[in-house]
């Protein structure tokens, strides 16, 4: 049977689509690319709080849609990073997206883990992980739109937000670990 598609989907599935126009726009030859990135991004980036709401309030929540959702999250967050990684090799900012994307990978493998032993709920959403989302997504897009705005260093803003957010990302993973401690296999270490 397909998954039901319903507004709250859709709104995640927008996500997704954003991804490839989140690229195109970036590298488009043009001095609007990196803006119109940020722009999609932007718009890509309020879905993730929308999608949740409208399920919520519309009774819209699904299994589908609680699978999807962080999936779309995982993937245009991490192809931000692999953008402004390209166009900006530096070390400190490859440093911030191994981080952030090596907590992505380890946190989802946590909640499958989780799940299989039926005591997910220790491992749900934090507000650490909702404040964390809300810096990432903010510095990415300053990041993404790179360009100077009113005076204000808009991409240097942006790396302020990464760095908070990339600390918030350690800060949640390592709580999001301790919860899960107690269902470790007996004597086993969580290596």
């Amino acid at each position: 049977m397909y998954p039901q598609f319903n507004i709250a989907t859709a709104l995640t599935w927008f996500r997704i689509v954003a991804i490839p126009l989140v690229a195109i726009a970036f590298y488009w030859p043009s001095p609007w690319a990196r803006p119109a990135a940020a722009g999609i991004f932007i718009l890509a980036a309020i879905t993730d709080w929308l999608d949740g709401y409208v399920a919520r309030r519309l009774q819209q929540a699904s299994q589908f849609g609680a699978f999807l959702d962080p999936v779309a999250d995982k993937l245009i967050v991490s192809t931000a990073l692999i953008l402004i990684v390209q166009s900006d090799p530096r070390v400190p900012i490859a440093a911030l997206a191994a981080i952030i994307i090596g907590r992505e990978i380890a946190v989802s493998a946590l909640r499958e883990w989780m799940a299989g032993l039926g005591t997910q709920q220790r491992v749900a959403v934090s507000g650490y992980g909702k404040l964390k989302t809300i810096m990432q997504m903010t510095g990415l897009s300053c990041m993404l739109y790179a360009e100077p705005l009113l005076a204000l260093p808009i991409y240097a803003i942006g790396v302020v937000f990464l760095v908070f957010a990339a600390g918030l990302t350690l800060w949640s993973m390592f709580g999001y670990v301790r919860a899960a401690w107690p269902d470790r296999p007996e004597g086993a270490p969580l290596s």
